[in-house]
């Protein structure tokens, strides 16, 4: 027999069995609520049980389903890019920021309209609007650096 310590795998097998028994968390602790009305969960991380990242979801408002669009900061915190939720000052932060973006976007638009401007035209496509250079071939044979005479 070793004279160290034995490991007791059955001792551990067993302890890991009524572990198993013990009862979970399955309601999330509330963590927030953005301003579309999506209520925000978690179940913190338990390394101890064998779980080392936390659940996270949302709930959206009633009658409205999960392909609306959710805010960015809370989107990060779900996918656990962020490790703590965002807080009210920095989503009204970001709201504001949004919504100047919007107004210097009309006013963009205003004064472009007022000076005559209409919407951008498409390029036309087609070979011609590729630009050539004397050292590649276009493809056409006429065009061929062999097919032209030597200048030298």
């Amino acid at each position: 027999m070793a004279n160290g310590p034995t490991r007791g795998v059955f001792r551990i097998v067993l302890q890991n069995f009524i572990n198993s028994l013990k009862p979970r968390q399955i309601r999330g602790n509330h963590i927030g609520k953005d301003y579309i009305g999506n209520v925000y969960f978690e179940i913190p991380a338990d390394p101890n049980r064998g779980k080392r990242k936390p659940s996270r979801w949302y709930d959206p408002p009633k009658g409205l389903d999960f392909q609306d669009p959710i805010p960015a900061e809370w989107q990060a915190w779900l996918r656990m890019t962020r490790k703590e939720p965002p807080t009210e000052e920095e989503i009204a932060k970001n709201l504001a920021v949004a919504k100047l973006k919007k107004i210097n976007a009309a006013k963009i638009e205003e004064k472009r309209l007022a000076e005559g401007g209409s919407l951008p035209v498409p390029p036309e496509r087609g070979p011609e609007t590729y630009p050539t250079y004397p050292e590649y071939h276009t493809g056409h044979p006429d065009n061929h650096p062999k097919n032209k005479p030597n200048v030298n």
